[in-house]
């Protein structure tokens, strides 16, 4: 599958080359010309579309991590749905990565990371990341993913949501 072909990219010529070949916060905020006259960013589709259609941040955010920290293990689960966004967006995301290259790392150095491996969506439609990152070791003592907080409605008065949200229609 397409999801399986990601964790499994070719890596020719160091990582300047390869961040430059990622997706990118293009998949946030480019024009969609399936609306007539009304521009809405990548975050939202109609069911009809296919995955990679439907989900491109969340693809984008698989392949950087996958790409840039080599992990033995990674999950990427849109947690938009328990939030107050529009339906079928792609702003508030769970991670867990397990990479060696988190070995003798505090627990900040590897969210460092894993922020900056996805510094474009952070800086343009994704609103919330929660982080979870395991050395192969940890991951085999604990396979289990952390839980989110239900929404408190938080976002409803945090204007950058809205922002992230509309980015492309204007």
């Amino acid at each position: 599958s397409q999801e399986e072909e990601s964790h499994q990219l070719p890596l020719h010529g160091g990582v300047l080359p390869q961040l430059l070949m990622l997706p990118s916060a293009f998949y946030c905020t480019r024009r969609i010309t399936a609306w007539p006259s009304s521009t809405r960013p990548l975050a939202h589709f109609t069911p009809h579309m296919d995955l990679d259609a439907k989900r491109p941040v969340e693809r984008a955010i698989r392949t950087k991590l996958t790409s840039m920290l080599k992990p033995d293990h990674v999950e990427v689960h849109n947690e938009s749905h328990m939030h107050a966004v529009p339906p079928g967006s792609e702003s508030h995301f769970r991670v867990l990565v397990v990479s060696s290259q988190f070995e003798g790392l505090p627990l900040i150095q590897r969210h460092r990371l894993v922020n900056e491996a996805l510094k474009e969506e952070l800086s343009s439609c994704v609103h919330a990341l929660a982080i979870q990152a395991k050395t192969p070791e940890q991951w085999g003592k604990d396979p289990s993913l952390g839980k989110s907080p239900s929404c408190m409605g938080g976002s409803r008065d945090d204007h950058t949501v809205e922002e992230k949200l509309k980015a492309g229609r204007e």
